[in-house]
């Protein structure tokens, strides 16, 4: 595996992957999802997994979540070993219909802490409308959800899960389904919105220009079963950056990489 080199000094990892094989079983044959992937995640990190589809990036971002237990290896959040889902990890899904349609925009987000008691409840609905404010939603904090657009749900979705305040946000390809403009926006204000609050972010995406533009650190997976192959530093890149020839030559090297993971795989 190549890594380039890190000139920062590390601190103790928040999140720590630590030789995870991850199985699951058909009805023809067990599946070998990820082989011995291992990896940290310091606190207020952009940690893009990048791949192709059936990789095992979001088996892998599940059994972060808590909700599928590795094969081999262990998964450890804050020195603790990661057992079973809990409110210290939020994820944010692709599937716009996340929301419960019976609810408002900020009840939506009141939710989780409903469900939780994770803070006083005299709290709740000030820290969920200012989740709403921090997403640019705030005079839609009383719509429903079947008023809003895929991006405006997406959003909301960011807010409900940043409301819980989690050591980690674990996002699994939110912004697939969204078209290419607002999935450009919603990219940035992504980062407008971890330059406020600088949370801690695991994404999985399969698309290279996503990740460089999203990343602080890259890991790049092959498929069949799932290896982590190349880890990258992607700081000097963002959204002013994309497009420019030192954007296009990192994104070429990464998909040489990706291509060479796709023929070793099915060779």
């Amino acid at each position: 595996m190549s890594r380039e080199p890190s000139h920062s000094v590390v601190a103790k990892p928040l999140l720590e992957v630590d030789r995870v094989t991850l199985q699951y079983v058909t009805p023809e044959r067990i599946v070998t999802a990820t082989r011995r992937v291992s990896f940290d995640l310091q606190a207020q990190d952009r940690f893009v997994l990048l791949g192709p589809s059936g990789c095992g990036k979001s088996t892998l971002l599940k059994s972060i979540g808590g909700f599928i237990a590795p094969t081999e290896g262990e998964i450890r959040l804050a020195g603790e070993r990661v057992r079973e889902p809990g409110a210290d990890r939020m994820f944010v899904f692709q599937e716009f219909d996340q929301l419960l349609p019976w609810l408002s925009v900020v009840d939506n987000v009141v939710f989780p802490m409903r469900a939780t008691k994770r803070f006083p409840r005299a709290e709740w609905r000030d820290r969920a409308r200012a989740a709403v404010e921090k997403v640019g939603l705030g005079r839609f904090a009383d719509v429903f959800p079947h008023t809003l657009s895929g991006g405006m749900k997406q959003r909301v979705a960011i807010a409900r899960a940043l409301a819980m305040e989690p050591k980690v946000l674990l996002m699994d390809e939110p912004f697939a389904a969204l078209d290419a403009l607002t999935r450009r926006r919603m990219q940035r204000e992504l980062l407008e919105l971890w330059d406020d609050i600088r949370f801690s972010l695991v994404f999985v995406t399969h698309s290279i220009q996503e990740a460089i533009v999203l990343a602080s650190r890259i890991v790049v997976m092959t498929p069949h079963p799932g290896r982590i192959v190349a880890e990258f530093d992607a700081t000097r890149f963002g959204h002013d950056q994309a497009g420019g020839s030192e954007f296009e030559a990192f994104s070429e090297r990464i998909n040489r990489l990706l291509f060479a993971g796709e023929e070793i795989a099915h060779g």
